[in-house]
């Protein structure tokens, strides 16, 4: 076969060099170590040249089967492997973070470039991506996955919620089973302070947290785990804390009472619009407007239920409806929307209140008269009210609020294009009072948020991928009108990426874009006309067993070839010997040349 420039000329070098070595050993006046001489000089031209071109062996192989090493590999694997598909088994690093003494690949496409007769690829470690998966064509893969260790498995949160909502974060704690005695403490951590925590009673299990942020702003809590005072393990919790929805609040009374009163100034304080008309005496009624001017609410008419998102009354004051206000209440909330809270008495719901068949009162005995506990998910501490009646269950009914034996206290149900709540709770303006106020805002955002008047579509960024990492591409969704210029990425070095929007055929309302984050951290997408949008990009030593468990989902679909199908494969190639033992050679050789002629 032809060979290059250098190896001719080093060819002819040594071809020189020897021959200058035996006639000046041949010249020598004193011959008494010739031998020698000549011995050590054919030695040192031989190690040079074997130096640059070392020869071959035979090893064992297969040209049908790699190996393809990601993060936290385990080198015992590697070895088994090794020993199982032949020493001459190519291995590659795929994109390596660090230098490495392993080849490294940059694109699966290159790979079944210069193999084309590769079958079946082992990926060791954490796997390859997701969304480079579809390079490989029909390529086998066999994943052999780093040791488990410590983590959080699963974790599932809001990544939006309102001022005065609860984050919860519920998930599944995994370890392994080595001290069964101990048990693990699970941590949400906001601020610097632990805000909640929960005692596993082994090793792993599962968790739900919940924290109620008081700031609007963009947030990165954390979860933790911790066992006898060892951290295990720690994640980052990003969460958008939005402000508060102003509401448009209507609120009539048959008598006045201090819930409403309380209710009242709360809510304006909270900058919602509120109106109140309360029953002084038949015919004579008071009226109060908060945040808004003075208008007529004397009657429920069409026009003035379309300016309030939810309407809040007591029994008395829906019981009092004429028929002609009973119908355009149906209406507004059938047809348009609106939200409706009933604060029910022990009795059943007067004939006049919307959906009424699907709200059944149960009247409790009068010698229960002490405070209940009552309770919510994600509600804050330990609440107790006055619990008179409960709600029956019914096929339409869905529970908000529930007493300490599961009985609905507070429930909703759907109608038409609105949302009908009931309360049996009469007083909790008690928690106000109780240094709870807190629990009493969580209390009415609840309620009136599962109530209150749909919005109008907006448009929305929604990000596809659940843990997105630097240098791996995210899909982001736009669910709006497409837009007349392209949307914009701005990382968190205030640095501007421009994405491309492409239209989905089917659902002329959603656009998609790929996006390759470079950055850790809140990036911000918007586009001229619509609202922006944020999302968390996190680092690549975060969430990484969620991430292997859906590498290893992904992967497990394209198995097609098991570990032992190519062990009848094997062919025999060449590897090169190492050319530091000939370099050794010609130092020895050349060593001994110097010291004879010092003798």
């Amino acid at each position: 076969m032809p060979h290059s420039f250098p190896f001719y000329l080093l060819l002819t070098l040594c071809v020189v060099l020897i021959i200058g070595l035996v006639v000046a050993a041949l010249r020598r006046a004193n011959r008494q170590h010739l031998a020698l001489r000549l011995v050590a000089s054919v030695l040192a031209v031989a190690g040079l040249w074997l130096t640059a071109y070392p020869p071959t062996h035979p090893v064992a192989g297969t040209r049908q089967a790699a190996v393809l090493l990601t993060d936290n590999y385990s080198a015992d694997t590697l070895q088994e492997l090794l020993r199982h598909l032949g020493p001459a088994t190519r291995v590659w690093r795929y994109r390596p973070t660090t230098a490495t003494d392993t080849p490294a690949l940059s694109s699966l496409l290159a790979l079944r470039e210069q193999l084309p007769t590769l079958r079946q690829l082992h990926v060791l470690g954490q796997g390859l991506p997701v969304a480079d998966l579809p390079e490989l064509g029909s390529l086998g893969v066999v994943h052999h996955p780093a040791a488990t260790k410590a983590g959080f498995r699963t974790a599932q949160w809001s990544r939006q919620v309102a001022l005065g909502q609860t984050v919860e974060v519920e998930g599944f704690f995994e370890q392994a089973p080595t001290d069964q005695k101990q048990s693990t403490w699970v941590y949400l951590s906001a601020a610097g302070s632990h805000r909640d925590s929960v005692r596993l009673p082994a090793t792993q299990g599962a968790f739900h947290l919940h924290y109620q942020p008081r700031a609007v702003g963009r947030n990165v809590y954390e979860l933790l785990a911790r066992r006898d005072g060892q951290e295990l393990a720690r994640e980052p919790v990003p969460v958008e804390v939005l402000p508060t929805r102003p509401l448009r609040v209507l609120m009539l009374a048959s008598t006045p009472s201090f819930e409403f009163r309380f209710l009242k100034s709360h809510l304006a304080s909270r900058q919602h619009v509120v109106a109140l008309r309360t029953g002084l005496s038949r015919g004579l009624n008071q009226t109060e407007f908060l945040n808004q001017p003075t208008q007529d609410i004397s009657r429920l008419t069409a026009p003035v239920l379309a300016r309030y998102d939810v309407l809040l009354a007591d029994a008395g004051s829906v019981g009092a409806l004429t028929s002609a206000e009973s119908q355009a209440l149906q209406n507004a909330i059938r047809t348009t929307g609106l939200g409706f809270l009933l604060l029910a008495d022990p009795s059943p719901l007067p004939r006049t209140s919307p959906a009424r068949t699907d709200f059944a009162v149960v009247a409790r005995p009068v010698s229960v008269a002490a405070p209940q506990p009552v309770q919510w998910p994600g509600s804050p501490g330990k609440l107790t009210t006055l619990v008179p009646a409960v709600l029956r269950p019914t096929p339409l009914l869905r529970p908000l609020i529930t007493d300490a034996q599961q009985h609905s206290v507070v429930g909703a149900a759907r109608l038409g294009a609105g949302t009908v709540v009931v309360s049996v709770l009469p007083a909790t303006y008690s928690w106000a009072l109780q240094n709870a106020a807190a629990a009493y805002e969580a209390y009415w955002s609840r309620l009136l948020t599962a109530a209150a008047r749909p919005l109008a579509p907006t448009a929305r960024w929604q990000v596809l991928d659940a843990w997105p990492k630097p240098n791996s591409p995210l899909t982001l969704r736009l669910a709006a009108t497409f837009p007349a210029t392209q949307p914009k990425v701005v990382e968190p070095a205030q640095s501007t990426v421009r994405v491309a929007l492409q239209q989905d055929t089917r659902l002329p309302e959603w656009s998609t874009a790929y996006y390759w984050p470079t950055q850790v951290g809140w990036h911000r997408v918007e586009a001229a006309g619509q609202t922006p949008g944020w999302f968390y990009v996190y680092d690549h030593q975060s969430w990484q067993l969620p991430e292997l468990r859906s590498r290893q989902q992904a992967a497990a679909m394209r198995v097609t070839t098991t570990k032992a199908s190519l062990a009848g494969t094997s062919v025999s190639t060449r590897e090169a010997w190492p050319s530091v033992w000939f370099f050794l050679l010609f130092l020895l050789a050349a060593g001994t040349l110097w010291l004879e002629e010092k003798l």
